[in-house]
Parts: C-alpha cells; structure tokens; sequence
C-alpha cells in the first residue's frame, strides 16, 4: 500500500481565505458602494423631490391596499393568483355594470332633452 499523502495545508488555507472573500466580501462590498434611499433622494433635481413628496402617501396608500388584498386572497384555499383573477373579473364587471347605468342616465336625459326641445318648439309653433 502507498504512503498516505499529507495535507496540504497551505492550498486549504488560500482557497479557505478565497471563499470568505468572495461570500462575505463581496456582499460587504456591495452594500458599502450602494446608495441609501436618502442619498438617491437628495440628488433628485428639486422637480423631481417636490413630486416625490407629492406622490408618496398616494403611492404608500396604494401599496397598503395592494398589501391587504393580498391578505385577503391569502385567506381562501385556492391558490392566490386564482382568487386574484377572479376578483379583477368581478372589478371589471361591476366596472362594466356601472358604465351601463351610466350610459342609460344620459341616454334618459338626453331623451328628456329632446322631448322638452320639442315641446318647446310646438309651444312656438302654436304661438306663431
């Protein structure tokens, strides 16, 4: 049987110390170089800030609601995005069904319109 080989200490040792610097180090290096939200905030032109602050709590508040929907999705059995579908059909057809009704209003109104604008015309016609 052939002498057993030694450890090679020093290879282990650099290839120990190149993996740390690649999964720490690189991670480290990363955050250390990327901006925080504030420091990408305050190099935003003054327009740009001032819209920023505008927006935030429409966009918070829309987060928030996209937030609970998910929540409420969530609670069903079915898989979410399923749950999901079928409250968008449910928001485009109530959607549709209020367009309906809207569509039918001015179309009264419109009929009422006329019918005054006639009425109106055979009272002058009558008078002449």
């Amino acid at each position: 049987m052939p002498p057993k080989k030694p450890i090679n200490w020093k290879m282990l040792g650099k290839m120990t110390a190149a993996g740390l610097i690649c999964c720490i180090g690189g991670p480290a290096l990363v955050m250390y170089v990327s901006p925080t939200p504030e420091e990408l905030f305050s190099r935003y032109n003054p327009d740009l800030q001032k819209r920023a602050l505008e927006s935030r709590e429409k966009r918070q508040q829309e987060f928030d609601d996209f937030v609970m929907k998910l929540r409420e999705y969530s609670k069903s059995d079915r898989p979410i995005w399923l749950v999901a579908e079928d409250a968008a059909k449910k928001d485009r057809e109530s959607k549709l069904e209020g367009m309906k009704k809207l569509r039918e209003e001015k179309m009264r109104e419109a009929e009422e319109q006329e019918a005054e604008r006639r009425r109106r015309l055979e009272i002058i016609k009558s008078n002449s």
